[in-house]
């Protein structure tokens, strides 16, 4: 099956979390939004959210078609592809917990984007500064570290190099995604906090080593993190 992803041609954002996915599996897949000519672009992304061509139209990328299906929301996305790719363990039990640490990293990344979106997503960076600072230092001092120390916490009690089970999950790979992204907007932070996540940074270390995922880094496909993604690195939010 040859997959398409919906996303933003211009960020990472949300959408990186299934391309890394698809990535680590070597699925056949195209990122619609960025490819050019007939059937690709921002336009063809937005034909499918309008809600008149598809019975059941997503809210917003990313979304994926797989055949008949269109599955929308990151996690779902996740859900969708761990089975069929071997990115999450066999069983019920397995799959739940999977999914339920993805929706724990979804919680994160929305604390992530609100650093330096604290009021309103509509509003520029600029306009909203001074919340800025005083929501980002309150996220280094005490929302950063708890996450990131439950998934410290996470990675002790399984036992393992992983989240779940003995093998890589898609659990891992958005990990790595968060803390890859974390090293970027707070360089500072991070390396102080780093010092206590010994685990949390030998997972990251592990999966930009993985063959499929370092080609990936490497090539032009992994579009570089930038100040209009979740991401951003505004220097005196770091402290």
């Amino acid at each position: 099956m040859r997959y398409e992803l919906y996303y933003w041609p211009s960020i990472q954002g949300r959408g990186e979390f299934a391309r890394l996915a698809l990535e680590e599996a070597g699925a056949d897949y195209v990122d619609v939004a960025r490819k050019g000519g007939k059937g690709g672009g921002v336009p063809a992304m937005m034909r499918l959210l309008d809600g008149t061509r598809v019975k059941h139209p997503p809210f917003a990328p990313p979304f994926l078609k797989a055949g008949n299906l269109l599955i929308g929301q990151t996690s779902n996305i996740l859900l969708f592809l761990g089975p069929r790719h071997g990115l999450v363990p066999r069983g019920e039990a397995a799959r739940l917990w999977t999914n339920q640490l993805q929706l724990t990293i979804g919680d994160f990344v929305v604390e992530i984007h609100d650093t330096h979106h604290p009021i309103a997503a509509g509003l520029y960076y600029e306009d909203q500064r001074p919340a800025a600072k005083r929501r980002a230092t309150d996220f280094l001092k005490s929302r950063a570290p708890k996450f990131l120390t439950y998934f410290e916490r996470v990675l002790e009690q399984n036992g393992s190099h992983y989240l779940v089970g003995r093998t890589l999950s898609y659990a891992d790979l958005s990990l790595f995604q968060v803390a890859d992204g974390l090293r970027y907007a707070f360089p500072k932070a991070m390396r102080r906090l780093e010092k206590k996540l010994p685990r949390v940074t030998a997972l990251h270390d592990r999966v930009a080593e993985r063959p499929r995922i370092a080609a990936y880094l490497a090539s032009g496909r992994r579009i570089p993190f930038n100040q209009s993604g979740i991401f951003r690195h505004y220097p005196e939010l770091d402290r």
